[in-house]
């Protein structure tokens, strides 16, 4: 019996350890992926600042002043606590850097809520912090279809030019721990599907809907907070910290990055703009008329669509009920796609149709190996049953 105790924990040891290098190869991905992607160089991790931290190290005092507190790495007088004892550097809290240097997390002061800052210049991106400020105006801001992620407040940086920090709550991608079930994946998706139409209700395309600019808060899903670096880490860094399923902390998720969006009159009913680039290259319409103005919205749907077919349709088994709305909304011929409210109707009716005991099955990867399908195939039993018996929806629904 204690034997067999020892080798459960050992395997759960192991496992942990995996997942941990796993997510590490994972944010090395996003790394490369966003100098790829939007060009911005990185800068492998060092002990010391790098210059894109040192600029946030500048505004430490004058954020706290505005009533944010950055940790203690970005503080003026920050000594490395590993130079002082045995530690191994990348064991300490203060050693965990942000990756890329447009975005910082803090606290605000007023009641202890973890925030994300993200800085922009204005002159480069004009319209973002009037649609981020558009969305939380009374109107809007408590409407439960507005996915948009809330502009807390936008700070003008003194000396900074045209420099403007927006503060937003600090999220996790939506994708940065498994979803357990079918019902948690179509939860997420009517979420977007209604975010999205939330947006395009109120004449606003968003030009760049890639999976890095779908995020979600995780706060109620952590057991503790969790580390804005090193999400499955405590946050003080003194170990793993453990998560609950969407299932049974369903949260919420937010469409973020205005930096492309543009917003129009009610008026317009075919607004025009030319081909720009965001995270998703693969715009068919962009291929060939880079030159010819287009209607931004059917392009949202061909990016959500597509976005869907990567990180579910590509990547994962049996989410084939979805794909003849998602070919649809990927065609070639952008007149040929359904519109936003035309794909969230017929999203609507693909999930009601699906059956409890779908909902209820489990998420498998494509490539998921044996031991992998066996460990997490017994946990998701044991949860499953338990949701059960407790009469838990099938399809987790945020609290009213």
């Amino acid at each position: 019996m204690i034997q067999t105790l020892f080798t459960t924990k050992s395997k759960r040891d192991e496992i942990k350890a995996k997942k941990a290098a796993e997510l590490e190869r994972l944010e090395a991905l996003r790394a490369q992926t966003y100098l790829a992607v939007f060009g911005v160089e990185y800068e492998p991790p060092t002990g010391a600042l790098s210059s894109d931290e040192t600029w946030w190290s500048q505004q430490y005092q004058w954020l706290r002043g505005q009533g944010y507190l950055l940790r203690p790495r970005y503080a003026p007088e920050w000594v490395p606590s590993w130079e002082s004892s045995k530690r191994n550097s990348s064991d300490c809290e203060d050693r965990q850097i942000i990756h890329f240097g447009q975005t910082m997390d803090a606290t605000r002061l007023s009641d202890g809520l973890y925030v994300c800052l993200k800085v922009v210049e204005k002159s480069v991106f004009p319209d973002e912090a009037d649609i981020g400020l558009y969305f939380m105006s009374d109107k809007l801001a408590s409407d439960p279809k507005n996915h948009c992620v809330p502009f807390f407040e936008v700070l003008s940086v003194p000396d900074g030019d045209d420099k403007q920090i927006f503060v937003m709550p600090l999220l996790l991608n939506f994708d940065k721990f498994r979803f357990d079930t079918f019902g948690e994946v179509m939860e997420c998706l009517r979420q977007l599907f209604e975010g999205f139409l939330f947006m395009h209700d109120h004449h606003v395309a968003h030009r760049d809907c890639m999976w890095m600019n779908i995020m979600m808060d995780a706060k109620d899903l952590y057991a503790e907070p969790y580390h804005p670096v090193k999400p499955y880490m405590k946050r003080d860094y003194s170990g793993f910290v453990s998560h609950y399923t969407r299932t049974q902390r369903p949260p919420k998720y937010y469409i973020i990055d205005f930096g492309l969006s543009r917003r129009y009159d009610a008026s317009e009913e075919n607004p025009l703009e030319y081909p720009i680039f965001g995270g998703d290259k693969t715009v068919p319409e962009f291929q060939k008329n880079t030159n010819t103005p287009l209607n931004p919205f059917p392009t949202d749907v061909y990016y959500l669509g597509n976005l869907i077919r990567e990180q579910f349709l590509d990547t994962k088994t049996g989410f084939e009920f979805l794909k003849s709305l998602i070919d649809d909304m990927v065609q070639d011929d952008p007149s040929k796609r359904p519109t936003m409210g035309q794909a969230v109707e017929r999203f609507d009716s693909i999930r009601q149709n699906l059956s409890t005991w779908k909902l209820r099955s489990r998420v498998t990867a494509r490539d998921e190996g044996p031991f992998e399908h066996m460990y997490h195939g017994t946990a998701h039993w044991r949860r499953r049953i338990g949701f059960i018996v407790r009469r838990v929806s099938a399809i987790p629904r945020l609290p009213q």
